[in-house]
């Protein structure tokens, strides 16, 4: 997810504004401290532009 953010050009808190998630609670699921739910994966997936199989591979 981070690569796939940065290669984007996106920050942390742009992408969070984007799929409508708090910007730490995205950080910590770029650090795996955190388990995404699915519908935060999709949403962050949609914002990426992205499926979430890709997502998740990256």
């Amino acid at each position: 997810m981070r690569r796939l953010r940065s290669e984007r050009g996106l920050s942390q808190e742009a992408l969070a504004d984007l799929a409508g998630i708090h910007r730490n609670y995205l950080g910590g699921i770029e650090r795996r401290e955190r388990n995404v739910g699915l519908d935060n994966l999709e949403r962050i997936a949609r914002s990426l532009g992205v499926t979430i199989a890709d997502l998740v591979a990256s």
